[in-house]
């Protein structure tokens, strides 16, 4: 055998058994790398898709209720009718919780009369407010249509009327106007922690 063989077979030898504490060393490093990973792609989830949010006062009752923790789904999300939105309200300075009533092009009608919230013409099936609307005087008095005894406002593209479950003591697009759908955070999908609610998805 000549010694470029020699050197050949020499580096196709296997390489000697592992001692246990390098086996344990190199499971740990594994264990370790999978971590990192995780709580990496962990951060770039609730950075872009999903947030956590707390509730704050009774505005969303009985649907929500203070103190409770939410998730939101924020990317490429474009709110829609029935959605529970977290809102950056620049009128109000602060972040709201409110249920997405209509977005732009449509036109929503309040009668407190009837106790009813029409969009285009079909009343909305609002099973979740737990008491009657009061007319509290708070809706902008050029809205009042006396033809129908309603209120009624057209919104714009781009903006959403908002209105939270708690009809009755909630300060929404009734009082504040439509809002931006650039204010408009995400929607809320889960709730993971509640004094008084359940757990698991919210609609």
């Amino acid at each position: 055998m000549n010694e470029d063989t020699q050197l050949d077979d020499e580096l196709f030898e296997d390489e000697p058994p592992k001692s246990t504490e390098e086996k344990v060393l190199d499971s740990v490093l594994e264990w370790l790398e999978t971590i990192v990973l995780a709580v990496f792609v962990m951060i770039l989830i609730m950075s872009f898709v999903i947030k956590i949010i707390n509730v704050k006062g009774p505005s969303m009752e009985e649907t929500l209720f203070d103190g409770d923790k939410l998730l939101l789904y924020s990317l490429f999300y474009e709110p829609e009718p029935g959605d529970i939105v977290v809102v950056n309200s620049d009128f109000l300075d602060e972040t709201i919780i409110k249920r997405a009533i209509a977005v732009g092009g449509q036109t929503v009608e309040i009668s407190y009369k009837d106790g009813t919230v029409k969009v285009d013409g079909n009343t909305v099936d609002e099973y979740y407010l737990s008491e009657e609307m009061i007319d509290t005087g708070a809706f902008a008095p050029s809205a009042y249509n006396a033809a129908t005894d309603t209120y009624t406002y057209t919104v714009p593209e781009g903006m959403v009327f908002v209105m939270g479950d708690n009809r009755n003591h909630s300060t929404d697009s009734r009082v504040i106007g439509c809002v931006s759908e650039t204010e408009v955070l995400g929607k809320v999908i889960w709730r993971f922690a509640s004094s008084q609610g359940k757990i698991g998805f919210v609609k």
